[in-house]
């Protein structure tokens, strides 16, 4: 049985999984859906990048999970890539949704050479944290009305120090098992840093046509494609 633990990116916390879970329980795999600090119903905290690995990390050691297929969605790529490396024997896969990838000594803004700015201030804004954005700002990502709606409301300030504090890796991320997902609303092709990456053999590249949040716009597809995943 694959054990499927799922981190969202800015702003979400596990409740954004809540239409991919059934379907990875329902076809036979535990599926385990992680809310780092500060975010959701741990709102407020601030924390680090650093203390985003330890969430991912101490989940997975907590629960015993083995044979896991490590999932992240936009930023939280982030840390489930540093974490992936640290959980050792117990990682079967790791899935990149759409997502940022860790490169050592770097953080999450140095990939923002035009909005490093605007993230930096709304941070500076805003107590330390990232504002969540306006539906204006997901617009063109295939999200109806409703799905939108419920990305907005539910998302909550994104704790800065995470976004600036810079990823440390100890192999390089080409060596672990993936799977990247783009979402072709969001851009036709991955960014530089996973071009590369794709060049490995332990690296398959899937294309989504939908937008930058799947688990809202297609979570069924989603669901279908890390059961795939599982089976690399």
């Amino acid at each position: 049985m694959t054990e499927y633990v799922l981190v969202a990116g800015a702003w979400l916390g596990a409740w954004a999984w809540d239409e991919v879970v059934p379907e990875l329980r329902a076809a036979g795999h535990g599926a385990h859906a992680v809310t780092l600090s500060g975010l959701a119903e741990k709102k407020g905290v601030a924390a680090g990048q650093r203390t985003h690995v330890a969430d991912i990390v101490d989940a997975i050691e907590r629960l015993d999970l083995r044979d896991v297929v490590l999932v992240g969605h936009s930023y939280a790529g982030i840390p489930v890539g540093q974490a992936a490396e640290r959980i050792g024997d117990r990682l079967a896969r790791v899935v990149f949704v759409d997502s940022s990838v860790p490169t050592d000594g770097e953080s999450f803004v140095s990939g923002w050479p035009d909005g490093r700015a605007m993230v930096e201030g709304s941070i500076a804004a805003n107590g330390g944290f990232w504002a969540p954005l306006g539906a204006e700002d997901a617009a063109g990502q295939g999200l109806d009305d409703a799905q939108l709606a419920r990305l907005v409301d539910g998302s909550t300030p994104h704790p800065g120090a995470s976004l600036t504090e810079p990823a440390e890796l100890t192999r390089p991320l080409g060596e672990l098992p993936a799977t990247y997902i783009k979402c072709l609303l969001d851009g036709a092709e991955p960014n530089d840093d996973v071009a590369t990456l794709l060049k490995s053999e332990n690296w398959q590249l899937v294309r989504m046509d939908t937008g930058h949040w799947p688990m809202f716009s297609q979570p069924h597809e989603l669901a279908r494609i890390l059961l795939d995943a599982a089976r690399k």
